[in-house]
């Protein structure tokens, strides 16, 4: 497989002000925009396309009007509105029978609590249309309205046995809140899935005349997952980039207390399978970090950064990537000094040690994740593969190979786009062999590092001790 990057855009969130507060959105016409762009280079440089596949993040979705209006930019996922809605919709502790039926972990981010918070605004009021990012851009490509799986298993709204829109987990939603959605709900369809030529208008201005859309795996984990160079059935995958997205790929969904419990989701994947696993907070730390430090004034050299942390103390603190307190933007060196002396350690002295702090924990989270994985699923693990950006991060590599025990394999980094390319190429039966196919042409084609584990797991029980006794 050959591949060219021909456009990148930025993607930032916008807070707008609402009242005497603010909501945080997501800037979706600049995305179209993007979109559009990248198009229109790919077509005039490496045309003729073929075929174009949308993935995006998950949970987050625009509203159409009747007149196929989009009633305002979307809401991010990291904005306060759904605080303590999890709680009013499924009751705390959650109704066990919910997750027995969606399989999705409960986070404040899910699509379902979004709804809740907005049950009685004006723009659910005056919706005929809910749809996903991925399939916003695409209507907008195409003018088909779908949702395809496995983003809409990020929703906490689907059947993952039955691959169907919950009606009991609707009516929930309705009974607690009001929000009655069910009508704007798309049809659901699976990755893989062509869907037909882009606009007539659309098309000619982009040269893309010949290009049909196709639903890959829109989520883009489950693109990123599809890349993973595995052979069988006994690794365990970390899809690394804002979030880390820690599990194993199954043929069927874990929809036990004990998985509910533990909050593991089982989200659906390419070719009928299911990706069970944990949303551990990831690079997102590191990036605020660097972002923070930038507005102070102090901006940092990340390369420079990870080859100083390399050297610094192992496990001289850590802290529970997890904490809500890391999930909204703003002052995380400040944010992780505070977590540690909550648990009683040494706050980071300086950039370099909160660097080494937030890998040694990200990898700690890893290794508790896997294990959890393992456990709940019966899947023994031998290997863990990390794909995304994470993959290019060699620190962060070896310190997950040395807190699980398990030698890492690293890359590709672009697996989400690789994935969907992809998926696309098994679509248009250029690969004819589903996931099996696809994963032989990313070892074929990419070069992969691989990270045994050294030394002995004592310190890194006794640092899970220090956070989960």
């Amino acid at each position: 497989m050959r591949t060219a990057e021909v456009a990148r855009f930025p993607n930032s969130p916008v807070g707008v002000p609402v009242g005497v507060g603010s909501t945080l959105h997501w800037d979706v016409l600049r995305l179209w925009e993007g979109v559009l762009e990248g198009l229109r280079v790919a077509s005039r440089d490496h045309g003729p396309i073929t075929s174009v596949g949308i993935d995006s993040w998950g949970v987050d979705y625009g509203l159409l009007d009747h007149d196929d209006a989009l009633l305002g930019n979307p809401v991010h996922y990291r904005d306060s509105r759904t605080v303590g809605m999890p709680e009013r919709i499924f009751g705390d502790p959650p109704v066990s029978s919910v997750y027995a039926r969606t399989g999705a972990q409960v986070q404040p981010i899910n699509t379902i609590f979004q709804l809740g918070a907005s049950a009685h605004s004006a723009q659910l009021a005056a919706a005929r249309r809910l749809l996903l990012i991925p399939d916003l851009l695409g209507y907008w490509l195409s003018g088909v309205e779908v949702s395809e799986l496995t983003n809409a298993s990020t929703t906490g709204l689907l059947d993952v046995s039955a691959r169907t829109w919950s009606a009991e987990t609707l009516s929930v939603l309705r009974e607690a809140t009001g929000a009655n959605v069910s009508g704007l709900l798309a049809p659901l369809v699976e990755p893989g899935t062509v869907l037909g030529a882009l606009r007539p208008t659309l098309a000619a201005e982009l040269a893309l005349a010949d290009a049909e859309l196709v639903a890959v795996g829109s989520h883009d984990t489950a693109s990123a997952v599809a890349a993973v160079p595995m052979t069988g059935p006994g690794a365990a995958y970390i899809s690394s980039g804002t979030w880390s997205l820690v599990g194993v790929e199954l043929d069927a969904p874990v929809l036990t207390e004990a998985s509910r419990e533990a909050n593991f989701t089982n989200e659906l994947g390419v070719d009928g399978t299911v990706r069970y696993l944990r949303n551990v907070a990831g690079l997102w730390l590191l990036q605020e970090s660097i972002r923070t430090w930038a507005a102070q004034g102090r901006p940092q050299d990340l390369t420079q950064l990870l080859e100083r942390a390399n050297r610094a103390p192992e496990l001289a603190c850590v802290v529970n990537v997890d904490d809500s307190a890391f999930a909204p933007p703003g002052d995380m060196p400040a944010r992780i000094a505070e977590a540690a002396r909550r648990t009683g350690q040494r706050a980071p002295a300086d950039e370099v040690a909160v660097v080494r702090c937030i890998l040694d924990s990200l990898a700690l989270a890893y290794r508790r994740a896997i294990r959890q994985a393992v456990a709940l699923s019966g899947r023994e693990v031998a290997t863990v593969h990390v794909v995304g950006g994470g993959a290019r991060n060699a620190l962060l590599c070896r310190l997950t190979a040395d807190a699980t025990g398990l030698p890492v394999i690293a890359g590709p980094s672009e697996g989400t786009a690789l994935g969907n390319l992809l998926v696309q190429a098994d679509a248009a039966g250029d690969l004819r062999g589903g996931l099996p196919a696809i994963r032989q042409v990313i070892r074929a084609s990419f070069e992969l590092t691989r990270t045994n584990p050294s030394g002995s797991s004592a310190p890194w029980d006794a640092a899970e001790r220090r956070l989960w006794g």
